[in-house]
């Protein structure tokens, strides 16, 4: 499911995504940079469900903010 937005959201995304890579798994960045051993990482079911969470949560906070800017 693609969802469309402007380029400064998909920015704060991006920043988003790898601060919970970072924090809750362990994951330095999320660039690929050509290597099995950089770009494959061994993850606890815990680490991901922490970042699934994490995810999930700021996508309700942004959720919530849109919504009362709208109001």
């Amino acid at each position: 499911m693609k969802i469309q937005s402007t380029k400064k959201q998909q920015l704060q995304i991006t920043a988003d995504l790898a601060s919970i890579a970072k924090h809750a798994m362990g994951v330095e960045t999320l660039e690929t940079r050509n290597s099995d051993d950089l770009d494959f990482h061994d993850c606890s079911v815990w680490q991901i469900r922490t970042a699934l969470e994490a995810a999930y949560m700021a996508g309700r906070y942004d959720a919530m903010r849109e919504e009362n800017v709208n109001r």
